[in-house]
């Protein structure tokens, strides 16, 4: 029934989690407290957007229907922490900054790329509303580096 979603949303779960790792470990090696604070709230928030995936493979997987509103109204809100601000980053250590972040904003528009294509794999609304909502996420994170 949803076998092209649930494929969809499995390598979702596993691009989220891959993110996590990334960002944990960026936020691990980072030389100022702020560029750590900055890259353990995006890992945090590659963590949210797994479980709600996980949940939404569940529903689907176990037969159940998911509606537009339910996708929309997802519970899962990204505002802009507003962390990714150069005052906050050692200037000494800007060339590893930089490089994680550009390493960042390629994780992110690949992220955005494969939902995209998602989008002309399947047909029902719902769906569709899914993926611009992953599309949604994503673009935060991109906008934020």
């Amino acid at each position: 029934m949803y076998k092209e979603e649930l494929s969809i949303i499995s390598q979702a779960v596993l691009n989220e989690i891959e993110g996590y790792e990334f960002y944990k470990m960026a936020g691990n090696q980072a030389s100022t407290e702020g560029t750590k604070e900055a890259f353990l709230e995006l890992a945090n928030e590659e963590l949210k957007h797994a479980d709600y995936l996980k949940k939404l493979w569940g529903k689907l997987s176990n037969g159940g229907e998911v509606s537009v509103e339910e996708i929309i109204d997802s519970g899962v809100e990204i505002p802009s922490p507003e962390i990714y601000r150069w005052d906050k980053i050692d200037k000494s250590s800007a060339s590893v900054a930089m490089s994680v972040f550009g390493i960042g904003m390629q994780m992110e528009q690949a992220s955005i790329d494969f939902y995209e294509e998602a989008k002309q794999k399947v047909r029902s609304k719902a769906s569709i509303e899914l993926f611009d909502l992953l599309i949604g996420w994503e673009n935060v994170h991109l906008k934020q580096f």
